[in-house]
Order: structure tokens, then C-alpha cells, then sequence
């Protein structure tokens, strides 16, 4: 039997041509996205099927986990809410310190309209939770409609394509990270239900401990991480739920190179010219790649290394992880009750009605007052459709829910109006969008 061309080819191993496609689709930008949705797909089809009970199983059996004479033991869903999105919050500190130092919160100019943007996008889908469920059994859970997906909001301006600016998936980004810190601090100030000063201490300590590693210019990726185990263990035992560490943590990492560009420059070349002028296989031109690839190094800051490597594990492992431990609510039967449930009602017309109001009338406060300044090129149109998409709230929602309303049906009519939300928000925020780009240009002022 003979190979297909492409096998036989020498110029393409056939490895590559069986991953060829795999890898081209961990290269879209919608990529995470489409993963999130089939993990919660899938997840919503097996919790409403005859196997339901195997779902559950799954995620509520304990684990244990035994380091010598220490050993911690949770379910298999706490392990993925409270060890792979501490992971994920790393993640997010990281963004966050690089937008603050480099990235679109560099300047008080550049930060200050997707700021207020998000300030509005929290504070008004909040109230009118609160408003909803005023008294009742679900009002603490005023923070469930807080957030925006930001893997889900920015997939869909991916899949939109052409008709969507970038400025205006740089300002949905930038809102998102702050809507990630809003929501941090709720998670650490109103989610925390009780304090181990001592524990907490020790987090502390650790987290010091990685400054001293950053002041020192130590910039091996390893040790961060064994310091960053110590501190979750510290502060999953605190009371202060355990994902705060990832964000602390992040702050610590070092986001200076440690060589000068130029010498860089000069560095590499010379280290370029040195393997032009060997043979391949030779002693001298493996020591100027080796050489070089120290150079690329220390170019590369600890956080932009850490960041790149990260990345892909969060969005195509935790996050369907979570999505696919989280969203397996049983629907079936509850649809009806979920209507006229206030807590369903509350996390629906929060993300559907309160993102888009709050973050379009606080867009346009910012620049009624000089605040901050719309992006160029960028209409008031797409904003507005742009703040529909922030009303898709599905991964922070539900962590946030789980949080807020433990276990049972409150967080089942939660997850419900999360679910809905999140969908309905991402269909009219993607119709109003491809609507908003068929404009003429002179229509766009």
C-alpha cells in the first residue's frame, strides 16, 4: 500500500502531517472559545441524561493528595475550582501586570475608558441582582453577574472577523481584565466566610519570599513555582479562597529583561555571523545556537515566558476542565421554575440588561467628562454591541455562583440563568456587531 503525496513528501515528516490540522486550529483565536462550548455541551447533555448520576460521581468523589507526612483531600471538583483555576487566575495576574506596565492600562489616558466601562459593567448588573433578590434566599449572590468571559467574548469578535476593528477587541480585553480584578476583589472581600490569621501569614510570607526572588533577579520559572505551591497550600488553608494566591503570585514575577536590547542585537548577530561561517554540524555553530538561545532568554522576561507557556494549557485543558466540571446542571424539569425564579431572573437581566447599560452609559460618561477617549475607528454602535458580548459571564458566573450559593438548587437556577444569559448575550451582541460593520464609513462618526 502506498502513502499519500503528502506522507512521501520529504519536506514534511508525516508527524506533522498528521497534527498539520490540530495544530492549525490551536492557531485560531476562536479556538478556546469552540472548546469551552463542546465541554459545556457535553457537560449539559450527560447531567440530563440517563447517566446523570455517573456525572456527578465523577466530580464529588474524594481525592487525596500525599506529600511525606502532609496530605489535603477534596472532591474532584473542588480540586479543579480550587487547584487548576488558581492556575488560571496566575494567568489572568500576569495579563494584568503587563497591561499595567506595558499593555492598554499603561497610562491613566488609556485606562481610564475601559475602566469606567467595567465600573458600570459591574456596579449596574449588580443592583439589579440585589434588587431582584433583595431579602430572599439568593441575595448574596449579587456578584455572579459581575463578570465577562473573556476567553468567550473575545471568540466571538475572532469568529466576527474583518467586520469587527481591533481597537475594539483591544478595549473588550481591557475591560475584561478589569472586570478580573473587580472580580477578585469580590471573591477575596465578600466570599471569604471565615480567616486563619496564621495561615494567612505564612501566604504572606511566601509571597515576600518571591519578591526577594524577583529582587535578586533570579528569573528561573521553577523556583517561582515551588515558592507559588507553598503559598496556595497556605492560603487554600486560610479561609481566603484559594485561587487569590494565583494573582498575588503573579505580581511577583519579574517583567524586566535582563539584557539591553542593543547588546542583544549586537550579541545575536555576532553569534549569527559565527554560525554562517561554520559547517551545520560542527563544534563552533551548536556553541553559537546554544549561546543564542541564551541570549533569546534574557531578552524574554520571566513574565512573558511564564505567560507564553501557560497560555495554551489554560485555554485548551483548565478551562474545559472547568466548564465541563461546572456546567453540568440538570435542566430538565427546572426550565419552567427557573422563569420565574428570582435568582435565575437576577444573573439573567443582570448580564443581558446590566452589562450593556452599564458599561455603554459609563463609555459614555468617560469621555462626556475627559476621562478617557473612545478607540479610533471604533462607533458607539460596536461599543454597544461589543457590551452585549460582555454579558456572556459563563466561566467567572459560574465560579463566582459556586462560591456565593454552594451547593443545590439555588446554584442550579444560577447556573440556568448563567447558561441563558451567556447565549442569548453572545447571539445579539454578534447580530448587532455584523450590523454595525456594514456601515458606510462616513455613517461610522
Amino acid at each position: 500500500m502506498s502513502l499519500p503525496p503528502d506522507l512521501r513528501s520529504s519536506s514534511r515528516p508525516p508527524i506533522d502531517v498528521i497534527t498539520g490540522p490540530f495544530a492549525r486550529f490551536a492557531k485560531m483565536e476562536a479556538a478556546g472559545g469552540i472548546l469551552l462550548l463542546l465541554a459545556t455541551a457535553a457537560a449539559l447533555i450527560w447531567a440530563n441524561s440517563r447517566w446523570e448520576h455517573s456525572y456527578h460521581q465523577i466530580w464529588y468523589t474524594q481525592a487525596t493528595i500525599t506529600l511525606g507526612q502532609v496530605s489535603h483531600s477534596e472532591s474532584r471538583h473542588e480540586w479543579v475550582n480550587d487547584g487548576l483555576m488558581s492556575i488560571f487566575f496566575f494567568l489572568v495576574g500576569l495579563e494584568i501586570k503587563r497591561e499595567v506596565l506595558i499593555g492598554e492600562l499603561s497610562t491613566f489616558k488609556q485606562a481610564a475608558f475601559p475602566f469606567m466601562a467595567a465600573i458600570g459593567g459591574s456596579v449596574v448588573p449588580a443592583l439589579i441582582y440585589f434588587a431582584i433578590n433583595k431579602g430572599g434566599a439568593g441575595a448574596h449572590g449579587w456578584g455572579i453577574p459581575m463578570a465577562t468571559d473573556i476567553a468567550f467574548a473575545l471568540g466571538v469578535l475572532a469568529l466576527l472577523g474583518s467586520r469587527v476593528p481591533a481597537g475594539l477587541k483591544v478595549f473588550v480585553a481591557a475591560l475584561a481584565i478589569v472586570d478580573d480584578i473587580f472580580g477578585v476583589l469580590v471573591i477575596a472581600l465578600f466570599y471569604t466566610q471565615h480567616i486563619s490569621l496564621i495561615a494567612l501569614g505564612l501566604a504572606f510570607v511566601g509571597v515576600a519570599v518571591s519578591f526577594g526572588a524577583n529582587w535578586l533577579g533570579i528569573r528561573n520559572p521553577v523556583i517561582y513555582a515551588l515558592i507559588g505551591v507553598g503559598v496556595w497550600a497556605a492560603v487554600l488553608n486560610s479561609g481566603v479562597h484559594a485561587t487569590i494566591a494565583g494573582i498575588l503570585l503573579a505580581f511577583t514575577i519579574p517583567a524586566r529583561s535582563s539584557i539591553d536590547k542593543t547588546d542583544f542585537l549586537r550579541q545575536s548577530r555576532g553569534l549569527l555571523d559565527q554560525f554562517e561561517q561554520h559547517d551545520p554540524n560542527s563544534y563552533q555553530a551548536h556553541h553559537a545556537i546554544h549561546a543564542l538561545e541564551q541570549k533569546c532568554e534574557m531578552i524574554e522576561s520571566p513574565l512573558h515566558r511564564i505567560e507564553h507557556a501557560l497560555q495554551p494549557w489554560v485555554s485548551f485543558l483548565i478551562m474545559p476542565i472547568f466548564a465541563f466540571a461546572n456546567a453540568g446542571v440538570h435542566i430538565l424539569g427546572k426550565t419552567s421554575a427557573a422563569l420565574t425564579h428570582p435568582i435565575t431572573l437576577g444573573v439573567m437581566l443582570g448580564l443581558l440588561l446590566g452589562k450593556p447599560i452599564g458599561i455603554t452609559l459609563f463609555a459614555r460618561l468617560a469621555t462626556v467628562v475627559g476621562l478617557g477617549s473612545r478607540p479610533t475607528a471604533v462607533t458607539w454602535k460596536q461599543i454597544f454591541g461589543a457590551s452585549w458580548l460582555c454579558g456572556i459571564g459563563f466561566t467567572m458566573s459560574l465560579f463566582i455562583a459556586g462560591l456565593a450559593l454552594g451547593d443545590g438548587d439555588l446554584l442550579d437556577m444560577s447556573k440556568i440563568g448563567t447558561l441563558a444569559a451567556s447565549i442569548a448575550a453572545g447571539c445579539v451582541g454578534s447580530i448587532l456587531l455584523l450590523k454595525s460593520g456594514k456601515m458606510p464609513p462616513e455613517a461610522r462618526a
